[in-house]
């Protein structure tokens, strides 16, 4: 098989900006009491951004059954599979918000303002990946772009971090992302996953039947889970 290297891309100036509205809302932050703390942790919290990211351009060397084969790396999952089907190129990244604001959240006393401190780094960790997003959309002139991101489905488990580290090689010196033991990515406030080219936005969310979740991004679809074959 002839060896594909491609050169990864690292984004180190990546301009934050989260509203003290949008953060409220997100928070149910209405009284005057309320909307000052959280004005407070916001005001400490965005000094203590550092976002980073990285990605690369990967293509699909062999589509299986229910598998597909990266650059050589392979990866087990219906869904992405079936999100490949019509794909040969693809966008492996890691986004990341740094160590600061999950250091400051550690030494926090204050369970609420602790909670404020996550909630916040998870809104502008959002923001991040919209404007890294924006960027491969652009510069690859694709007209939908959508992304999965290991662990987000019993599908694709969090062990495929393995595999998607093994396609973004130097992460760790470019951006301080690392696995640990566990793999999950130090620092907490990070994503990694794969963008593909898409006409319709996917949503790993769709396909998932949990109730109560922060983080959903779009409805659960029974029949989008029963055409993928992951219904539960």
């Amino acid at each position: 098989m002839e060896e594909r290297v491609e050169r990864m891309e690292i984004l180190n100036h990546i301009l934050v900006e989260l509203s003290i509205e949008k953060a409220a809302a997100k928070l149910h932050a209405q009284r005057t009491g309320d909307l000052e703390q959280v004005q407070r942790v916001l005001d400490e919290s965005v000094p203590l951004f550092a976002p980073k990211a990285v990605y690369t351009v990967s293509y699909v060397d062999e589509k299986q059954e229910d598998a597909v084969v990266i650059d050589g790396k392979h990866f087990q999952s219906k869904v992405l599979r079936k999100n490949l089907d019509e794909v040969n190129r693809v966008f492996p990244f890691v986004i990341t918000l740094g160590p600061a604001l999950e250091g400051k959240a550690d030494t926090c006393d204050d369970l609420l303002e602790k909670y404020y401190f996550d909630v916040i780094g998870n809104l502008a960790l959002l923001e991040v990946r919209k404007q890294v997003q924006k960027e491969i959309a652009d510069r690859y002139a694709l007209g939908g772009i959508s992304a999965m991101t290991p662990g987000s489905l019993t599908d694709w488990p969090i062990e495929e971090q393995k595999p998607l580290f093994s396609l973004l090689k130097g992460v760790t010196e470019a951006i301080g992302v690392r696995l640990n033991e566990s793999l999950l990515m130090l620092p907490r406030k990070s994503v990694s996953g794969i963008y593909f080219p898409t006409e319709t936005n996917f949503y790993s969310c769709q396909l998932c039947p949990r109730e109560r979740c922060e983080g959903r991004k779009a409805a659960y679809n029974r029949e989008l889970a029963e055409e993928y074959g992951v219904l539960k």
